[in-house]
């Protein structure tokens, strides 16, 4: 009974032991797999799984290097991840082609539109000796039998003038005419079966849209510049002595000196102005140039082809500051026996719409004004003691141009 009785007190104290110990390992494997976690900053599950992932990734390298990855659909990931890759560079790639081939097309469609215009002028020192002044300017042609149009400031004052064609070919040029107040003008050359530029209304673009600006700056002939339309209807006075320039776009392809009279090209490779000046401090393209626009220019075009003359309309109107709260172009005062006058406007009016194009000040009235011709009957919207009247003046030529012989 003795031995019985020491045996089972032995093996219950042994048995007592092994759970203590059992006890102190899973104590010890839970405080430090809660250290590790710590130490990770990841709940001790994600820690548990993370080894069972280690254990996968160790299998997976022990697999022959030659040997790549499927995916369920029995793809190579590595294949597909490659094939991804070089689609989205060839995409790239694609996108920049096309665009390279699309600038290439325009220019080769319209280069052969633009002239280089080398100008000799008869000038005077101070010592009253006469000698040549030599300039170049560049133009665009017109129609096929040799009307070019360019600048005033171009061939207004040339008193020789030489086209150099797209081929190389070149030909003595006449001036039709000019204008200084739109800065248009209009020269001729003995020539038949020329490419002739299309012209698109600047209401069809828009700020921002991609321009091509072409011509030849510093004598550098069939030279292409890009860029943006920058803004639409600016306005410059130039001399007190002509009309401010209205209407204008700007753009930042570069214009420097030689580009003027030269075209700036939509990118559908129409005609939506002439270059004509830029702002700069050194004389060279600051990426502030400006264009006259294609409405503008046809028109004046037009009328010096037609009478070897712009015929500038005229309302015969004066106007000042409108310090009321409704848009347009306040009238100051009028001249008897012109269109104003005889249409009943009186001083205090407001011109709120000409031609059903709204107004929002003199400039923007007279940009309206240089799209019309003399003789025209326009519909004009007045704004009068808290009413909107509509009457109808038919346009004479202005003073400025009518002395012009």
């Amino acid at each position: 009974m003795n031995g019985d009785s020491g045996f089972k007190s032995f093996f219950i104290k042994g048995l007592v032991i092994v759970l203590v110990a059992i006890i102190f390992l899973v104590m010890g494997g839970a405080l430090t797999l809660g250290i590790l976690a710590a130490v990770n900053r990841i709940s001790p599950s994600e820690l548990i799984r993370g080894g069972i992932t280690g254990r996968e990734q160790a299998d997976s390298e022990e697999e022959p290097a030659g040997e790549e990855q499927n995916n369920e659909n029995g793809v190579s990931t590595e294949s597909e991840a490659s094939v991804k890759e070089e689609a989205g560079q060839d995409s790239d790639g694609l996108l920049l082609r096309n665009f390279n081939n699309a600038i290439s097309e325009i220019v080769e469609r319209v280069t052969p539109s633009v002239v280089n215009i080398r100008v000799t002028i008869q000038t005077q020192d101070f010592l009253g000796q006469t000698y040549e002044q030599e300039g170049v300017g560049s133009g665009v042609i017109y129609t096929e039998d040799g009307y070019i149009i360019t600048n005033n400031h171009v061939a207004g004052d040339a008193d020789k003038l030489v086209v150099t064609l797209y081929d190389s070919s070149e030909y003595p040029a006449v001036l039709i005419g000019a204008d200084e107040n739109t800065d248009v003008a209009v020269i001729k050359i003995e020539a038949d079966n020329l490419k002739a530029a299309a012209f698109e209304s600047i209401d069809n673009v828009k700020v921002g849209d991609l321009v091509i600006a072409a011509g030849s700056p510093f004598g550098l002939q069939q030279t292409v510049t890009m860029g943006v339309i920058s803004a639409k209807g600016r306005d410059i006075s130039v001399s007190q002595e002509t009309l401010p320039m209205v209407s204008l776009i700007q753009t930042d392809a570069a214009i420097n000196q030689g580009n003027s009279g030269g075209p700036l090209i939509n990118s559908d490779g129409k005609v939506i102005g002439i270059n004509t000046i830029i702002l700069s401090p050194s004389g060279a393209s600051a990426g502030i140039g400006f264009a006259i626009p294609s409405d503008t220019v046809v028109n004046i075009a037009e009328q010096i082809i037609e009478y070897g003359k712009a015929m500038i309309p005229y309302l015969g109107i004066a106007m000042a500051e409108n310090e009321t709260d409704i848009a347009g172009a306040y009238i100051s005062n009028v001249t008897e026996g012109y269109p104003a006058e005889k249409a009943g406007i009186k001083p205090g009016d407001i011109i709120t719409e000409f031609d059903s194009v709204k107004v929002q000040d003199p400039l923007e009235l007279m940009a309206q004004i240089l799209r019309h011709n003399v003789g025209d009957s326009v519909n004009t919207k007045i704004y009068r003691n808290g009413q909107y009247l509509d009457i109808t003046l038919e346009l004479v030529e202005s003073p400025l141009t009518e002395t012009v012989k």
